[in-house]
């Protein structure tokens, strides 16, 4: 008879996590399926370990302190956790417990050596593993053994990485609970893991196996360097036969040991070529049952495989979902959009439903298929042209899968592959009055959309977004918009490649776009130092500033000494630019004018960092070192042989320039201005399904698509376990790293600069504004925690928009993410800040504090100290 506290595995399966946690659900799993061999064994359930956590009240409270613990202090976060972990070790089993225990125990044989091992119910599971973070123990033998470390895998929930990990990933202590897994112990001649994709590129349909002698233990920790090999289409295609040295094997009467390797037996593959195949069809089966990737551990005994754990990998970026099986190339619209955090489905589902061209969604990211693009050679070029221009390591990665001859196979002409993506709409007067009407032509939109929305409730307002939707696309794919776009940019283009090659001048671009006029992103940032200035001469306003939480803080400004004029001043901010915000993609972000407290660090830097009028001086500043360079430029053209027509050339495309570039990031700012529109309508039907008991809060809505909204609010039905799953599997995508491009077998491909002319140690990165600059680096990852001074670098993940503020305050740009026509570069350029961006790793690899140079001309940042 099996009472609650000890389930056999063959009783086990993958609904029972909460009774035996994610290892044991996993086993019990395997342990059905046919043709994989599992050790025998049983599992000690969380009953037993509410059970044994009852018999201490004080734990309790230690919980509490611990659940108020800041992740980083590590020191109060190890003392508690070791006082648990004592707590719970000097626990004394009760007597039915510990029966039922040693009975489960004689069915495999009092005497009979055991694998102990923690299984937690938030272990394995397939958005997180927790691999390694709580204990196992290997060998154990006798009834007394056995009790003894099934308390110390109770208490390995409480080791200090265990606990930091929950902390960091917002998982209450109290809702995870250990079981332990007691299995019958393997002694294999070769032990270790099978990864059914590969760990490090993603790819599905590659398979790596890490091999050594003996136990597993001498792979898992570090002490000798295993075998791999690699197996593709049943074929084993790269192998890597390590010296294994050392070996661990179980001792007779328990525990283990390590022993050398006999040196003839050390360069020996510890699997066959034909073993190791034989180990991925195994694989293969236990990932068809699971129907995801697996990490395996696996033990070779007498040429048969036994298979003692298996978890999800929980680090692989997840593939879109494509219609056929052909192979295709996925590019990350995150890159170009600065914005690689993952989206919520409202969000992305909006984007998709906006978007000029296709989408597809994965990890809470989207793609852009580029396929059939690369196929046809009439578009190739262009496509990695236009590309490469704005980030080279796209065009590389791009580069890479083409030259794996199968993967892409070309189109014939009967087939195109669509318009060229170079396809370069028709030229255009170069005349400001076209900026100005297309800026009108968007304000138009925006506001017959506020009149019209307004009235649109239910069912209705969603059939109304979705013409809106249309008049959306409509105002992106304006002919002439597109040409004032275009304009700008191949004008930039052309004064970078030509004034180089006649003047050697590098970027020269940057600084004739100095001050350009009309880029309400640049105007965005100077306006915040404005707003400075009407705060600055209050002292009552600027003390109160420092101290503001709470969002409503605008109605208590107004009753303080000048702070009418104070809160005037930032609400017609807001009025202008209260839609931003960062990630503003995602329409689930909070915008500026939801959470304006997000722009008080800024303005109160802006307070600290400038004199009053420094919006005017700067833009003026620009504008005149625009206006020396010009001339500087166009007299040293005229003294070349040519030397007129060049001159009178190149001034027509600075006057090109300067009249359009501004305008590039106009389109942005209409698209984020008609989002906010539609968030307003959509959160107030949110409201209302909160009110009518649909909804349990509104930012539930956030975890819906747009076509699942619009049937709730049909239907007045939701699925509150969908919502949840959702708010699961978006809390663990932001443990993945977004892909520049994925193929459809699951490949990350990574580009590289390909480059040696940069010194030794320094940080690749693309140049985008010209200049070089020395200062102290400022690692900031969120706006609102910005703390800077004058002639401090930013160093970040990606700046949208909403990032320009902080421009207008400091002396450099460094960035992992972005490209020459992305927002941070054009108001780097437009701000004359020297910057490098696309720095792989750039806010791990500089640290907060240390000084840096970055050569803004010549694209690398060096580490100075």
């Amino acid at each position: 008879m099996i009472n609650q506290y000890v389930l056999d595995l063959q009783q086990i399966d993958a609904s029972q996590v909460a009774v035996v946690g994610g290892k044991a659900a996993h086993l019990g799993g395997l342990s059905r399926i046919e043709g994989v061999a599992v050790p025998g064994g049983f599992c000690v359930t969380t009953d037993a370990f509410r059970r044994i956590m009852a018999e201490a009240p004080s734990i309790d409270d230690r919980l509490d302190q611990l659940s108020r613990l800041n992740p980083d202090d590590r020191e109060a976060i190890r003392t508690l956790s070791a006082q648990i972990r004592r707590t719970i070790e000097g626990i004394v089993i009760p007597g039915d417990l510990a029966a039922a225990i040693t009975r489960a125990l004689a069915r495999l044989g009092e005497q009979a050596a055991c694998a102990v091992r923690s299984s937690a119910t938030a272990e394995d599971l397939p958005t997180a593993s927790f691999a390694g973070q709580q204990d196992t123990y290997l060998n154990v033998v006798g009834p007394t053994a056995i009790l003894q470390h099934v308390s110390r895998c109770w208490a390995s929930l409480f080791t200090e990485r265990a606990v930091t990990y929950r902390q960091r990933n917002g998982i209450d202590h109290r809702t995870v609970h250990m079981a332990v897994v007691v299995q019958l112990m393997v002694l294999p001649q070769a032990s270790g893991i099978l990864f059914t994709a590969d760990p490090v590129t993603g790819n599905r349909k590659v398979a790596t196996v890490d091999a050594g002698f003996g136990l597993g233990e001498a792979l898992v920790s570090g002490l000798v360097n295993p075998d791999v090999f690699k197996v593709r289409d049943g074929e084993v295609v790269d192998r890597t036969i390590a010296a294994k040295q050392r070996a661990i094997q179980a001792l007779p009467t328990g525990g283990t040991q390590e022993v050398a390797v006999g040196a003839r037996q050390q360069k020996q593959p510890a699997l066959t070529d034909a073993q190791v195949v034989r180990l991925v069809q195994l694989g293969r089966r236990i990932e068809a049952h699971f129907g995801r990737p697996q990490d395996i551990e696996w033990c070779l005994v007498d040429d048969g495989f036994q298979i003692v754990q298996s978890r999800p990998i929980t680090t692989l970026f997840p593939i879109p979902e494509a219609v056929d099986q052909e192979n295709h190339v996925y590019v990350s619209v995150g890159h170009q959009q600065m914005m690689t955090d993952p989206m919520k489905p409202l969000g992305f589902s909006m984007w998709q439903l906006t978007a000029m061209v296709p989408m597809h969604e994965a990890g809470g990211r989207l793609f852009v298929d580029v396929t059939r693009r690369l196929a046809s050679p009439a578009s190739r070029a262009g496509l990695l042209d236009v590309i490469g221009r704005g980030d080279p390591l796209v065009r590389d990665a791009l580069e890479t899968v083409l030259d794996r001859d199968d993967f892409v196979p070309p189109l014939s002409d009967a087939r195109p592959g669509g318009p060229p993506a170079s396809g370069a709409p028709a030229p255009i007067e170069t005349d400001p009055a076209i900026v100005e009407e297309l800026i009108e032509r968007s304000r138009t939109s925006v506001t017959a959309l506020e009149r019209d929305i307004r009235t649109k409730t239910g069912p209705a307002l969603f059939d109304f977004l979705l013409e809106a939707f249309d008049e959306h696309k409509r105002v992106l794919s304006d002919p002439l918009s597109m040409q004032a776009i275009m304009a700008g940019m191949e004008a930039t283009w052309w004064l970078n490649d030509n004034l180089q090659e006649w003047l050697g001048e590098k970027n020269a671009a940057d600084t004739l776009t100095l001050s350009a006029p009309d880029n309400v992103t640049s105007e965005m940032g100077l306006a915040l130092l404005d707003v400075a200035d009407v705060i600055r001469p209050q002292p009552d306003v600027v003390a109160f500033l420092a101290g503001v939480e709470d969002e409503g803080f605008l109605d208590e400004l107004a009753k303080l000494p000048g702070g009418s004029e104070a809160r005037d001043a930032i609400e017609a901010y807001l009025d202008r630019y209260g839609m931003r915000c960062v990630g503003e993609i995602d329409i689930t972000r909070p915008r500026w004018r939801e959470r304006p407290t997000t722009l008080v660090p800024v303005i109160l830097d802006n307070v600290r960092n400038f004199e009053p009028g420094a919006a005017g001086r700067r833009f003026e500043q620009g504008r005149r070192k625009a206006q020396k360079k010009e001339q500087e430029v166009l007299s040293r053209l005229r003294a070349l042989p040519d030397g007129d027509r060049k001159a009178d050339e190149t001034k027509r495309m600075i006057d090109r320039v300067r009249t359009f570039i501004g305008y590039r990031e106009y389109p942005k700012y209409g698209i984020v201005s008609r989002y906010f529109v539609y968030k307003r309508a959509l959160m107030e039907e949110a409201g209302r399904l909160v009110k009518a008991g649909v909804l349990s809060e509104q930012e539930d809505a956030f975890y819906l698509t747009f076509q699942e909204l619009h049937d709730v609010v049909r239907s007045h039905q939701v699925d509150d376990l969908l919502v949840q799953q959702r708010k699961e599997a978006f809390r663990s995508y932001h443990a993945l790293t977004l892909p520049r491009v994925l193929t459809s077998d699951g490949e990350a491909v990574t580009g590289s600069y390909r480059r040696d002319d940069v010194p030794a140690g320094a940080l690749i990165g693309l140049p985008v504004s010209a200049g070089t600059i020395e200062g102290r680096a400022r690692v900031i990852l969120d706006m609102a925690e910005a703390d800077l001074e004058a002639g401090d670098i930013l160093v970040t993940t990606f700046t949208d928009p909403s990032w320009s503020p902080l421009f207008v305050a400091i002396a450099g740009l460094v960035t992992e993410v972005g490209g020459l026509m992305t927002h941070g570069a054009v108001i780097a350029r437009e701000y004359g800040l020297p910057a490098v961006v696309g720095v792989e790793r750039a806010t791990r690899l500089i640290g907060d504090g240390q000084r840096i140079r970055v050569h803004g001309t010549d694209g690398y940042v060096e580490i100075l100290a």
